[in-house]
């Protein structure tokens, strides 16, 4: 109502005046930037990290130095104007920096570019409070987010505000912050930290900037662009909408772009709203102007998202540095895994929409490290896809980049109606690029977006069954193979939570089983086969099973894919951080597990391994022991000891020792509930029980 009446003055007394009365506008420049996500070194075309190769012949895109470089210029550009720098979240999460430094490295370049203010995305939960806590310890600027509730407990607490003010140009700006309303469902941040609304916890910081006589309110959101378009933006008070999440590219002159740079949204105060946000991965700088009137009304906005291309040179300091920072994880990046005959498309807009070449590689890949278990199909979300990998030698580095979330191989088994509902879930945010687009293998399936979400999207699904694509049985117990993400109801598959039975986190992490796939399959030719089509709106197919309960969708924009909610990381009191960055391991005995892989019979829950580990099924199938649980350890422990976790530890390795049985790991995994077995926490100190008795 502000507005509107502040709009009704400014008409009644252009009518009345005869002479001059002049309003003076205020101008601001707004430079932004969103979902960074660890791309410290630039891109190349696939967005995998770039080669120095690449880099040679100006191929590069983005990257640290690149960033850092455009935003110097930019403000020297504006040098006596009124100018923001603004970053929308995501700047975790999604390459081996993150992966080794945990936020730290962000962090550092973040803090040279001097923002004015941060807002926090989904995955700067990813590590729950281990990361969390020292990147807002160590940050130079303003962390901001209405809708992030630490309590007394929480090592956040106090430290991420919901709001701030700023002076520029002599002009009051209230900037707040949001981050998605399904950052639990998304990342891990721990029993300590509450996600409260999006709108209700913007327009509450609203009314309280305007208590204050602010009338420019900035929203830095990490919701997703539909949201912030839809909803967001037409919360009465705010001015301007700085977004991010969905990786959404705005142009005006670029045909693939989702919308106008900026979008001009209609409030319903009577007024327009700017909405901006620029890609990802910082190939883009977004740069716009707004003028206001005196009255904190937008009058105008204008600008373009700058492109980091080889037009930028990148800052070399930073250059250095990066070098430096990377050598720990060069002979990680640099194992040689594999080769393929062309590149294998993992893009965002692919593998959330439709069949793509990644997500059938993945796919294939688990389906084929568990084959001989029973296991007839595996899912794979497309969201957990991060990149894609080039033509020729293939590294380690590349794997993970694609795969950066260690997250690990998992089996279940549900019925194939509930696996109908997984499939509804999986489709039913196509429109926001959601990362829960369900890529396959083993089964195929059609499917009709022209469809009401959770409403019967799944028009068709077979499954291969003795070398024959078989409708699926509504009633049949079928074994699936997944990732331990999803398989625990991340990225909205509480279905696979709530329904399903005999759940086994089997083991290595899926970098490790990728990259033993394409290496055992090389040289590695990607295709599609036609596993997954979408229908015409019009088509009518029969439709097998129709899900009993769909899972609700919870996701407003895309999202990235972590650690479920419902298994968080433990805070950083009592797991610190580990204060000197090491090079990170492969996953310290993934290569045993796969090796000596525990039997999950088809009718009945998976088995403890044999105390004797047995040989891979290719060579020498296992011989279970007759009672596989109460196999007699080979060195039984006559007290309860601890151990301080270091880099590289494992239950499996820390198993070995204690008991001289890696096949007893589950009782240590027993007495640390609070830590999950993939994401041991640096430093933290576990409880090694005795060998059972």
């Amino acid at each position: 109502m502000k507005k509107i009446a502040a709009i009704l003055a400014l008409s009644a007394s252009a009518l009345g005046l005869s002479a001059g009365v002049s309003f003076a506008d205020y101008t601001l420049n707004i430079l932004h930037f969103n979902d960074w996500h660890s791309r410290i070194e630039g891109n190349n075309k696939y967005e995998s990290t770039c080669s120095a190769d690449e880099e040679t012949k100006g191929e590069c895109i983005g990257g640290a130095g690149r960033l850092i470089t455009a935003i110097v210029e930019e403000r020297k550009k504006l040098e006596g104007q009124n100018v923001l720098l603004l970053n929308a979240g995501d700047s975790f999460q999604g390459s081996l920096f993150y992966t080794t430094y945990k936020g730290a490295v962000e962090e550092e370049f973040l803090n040279q570019m001097k923002p004015d203010a941060v807002t926090l995305g989904n995955h700067e939960f990813d590590d729950g409070e281990t990361a969390l806590v020292p990147y807002l310890d160590k940050a130079k600027f303003p962390v901001i987010s209405a809708n992030v509730v630490p309590n007394d407990k929480s090592g956040a607490a106090g430290k991420i505000k919901p709001s701030i003010v700023v002076e520029v140009g002599g002009q009051k700006i209230g900037i707040v912050g949001a981050v998605t309303n399904d950052t639990p469902e998304l990342a891990s941040p721990g029993p300590n930290i509450a996600i409260a609304d999006d709108v209700k916890s913007i327009t509450a910081e609203v009314e309280k900037l305007k208590a204050q006589g602010i009338n420019k309110i900035i929203a830095v959101t990490h919701i997703g662009y539909n949201r912030e378009r839809d909803v967001i933006a037409k919360i009465p008070g705010i001015d301007v909408v700085v977004g991010g999440h969905s990786h959404t590219l705005l142009s005006n002159t670029d045909p693939k772009a989702a919308g106008p740079y900026p979008t001009m949204v209609d409030n319903p105060d009577g007024y327009k709203v700017p909405v901006v946000q620029a890609a990802s991965y910082s190939k883009y700088l977004g740069e716009f102007k707004v003028v206001f009137d005196d009255n904190g009304i937008v009058k105008e906005a204008s600008g373009a998202p700058i492109y980091l291309d080889k037009s930028i040179t990148p800052d070399p300091a930073v250059l250095a540095r990066i070098k430096e920072l990377g050598a720990p994880i060069e002979a990680l990046k640099n194992k040689q895994v594999a080769e393929t005959t062309k590149a294998i498309d993992g893009s965002r807009e692919n593998c959330r929409a439709r069949e793509c070449e990644m997500g059938d590689l993945v796919s294939d890949a688990i389906l084929d490290r568990v084959k001989g278990q029973g296991v007839e199909i595996a899912i794979s979300n497309g969201g957990g896809l991060r990149a894609s990998i080039d033509q020729g030698t293939v590294t380690m580095g590349e794997v993970l980049t694609v795969l950066p979330f260690q997250n690990t191989l998992a089996t279940f088994k549900i019925s194939g109606k509930d696996l109908v509902a997984g499939l509804e879930n999986g489709l039913s945010q196509i429109e926001d690029g959601a990362g829960r687009f369900p890529q396959v293998a083993g089964l195929r399936y059609a499917f009709d977006k022209s469809v009401a979400p959770n409403a019967g999207r799944v028009k068709s699904v077979e499954v291969m069954e003795n070398g024959a694509w078989t409708p699926i049985s509504p009633d049949k117990q079928y074994l699936i193979a997944t990732n331990n993400y999803v398989r625990q109801g991340g990225d909205g598959y509480k279905v696979f939570a709530d329904k399903a039975t005999d759940a086994y986190d089997y083991g290595p992490g899926l970098e490790q089983v990728v990259a033993d796939y394409l290496g055992a399959h090389g040289p590695y030719t990607p295709k599609l086969d036609g596993r997954i089509t979408e229908m015409a709106a019009t088509t009518a197919a029969a439709e097998p099973a129709k899900p009993a309960e769909p899972a609700k969708p919870a996701e407003n924009a895309p999202a990235a894919t972590q650690a479920p909610a419902t298994e968080a990381a433990k805070p950083a009191e009592t797991a610190p951080a580990n204060s000197e960055p090491a090079m990170p391991a492969l996953p310290s005995g993934s290569s045993d597990i796969a090796g000596t892989p525990p039997a999950v019979p088809a009718e009945t829950a998976p088995a403890a391994p044999a105390a004797e580990p047995a040989k891979p099924a290719e060579t020498a199938p296992a011989t279970p022991a007759a009672e596989p649980a109460q196999a007699t350890p080979a060195e039984a422990k006559p007290a309860e000891t601890s151990h301080v976790i270091a880099a590289g530890d494992t239950y499996w390795d820390l198993a070995k020792k204690a008991y001289g049985d890696a096949t007893k790991w589950k009782l240590i995994s027993e007495a640390n509930k609070d830590y999950r077995p993939r994401r041991l926490p640096l430093g933290a100190t576990l409880t090694i029980p005795p060998a059972a008795k």
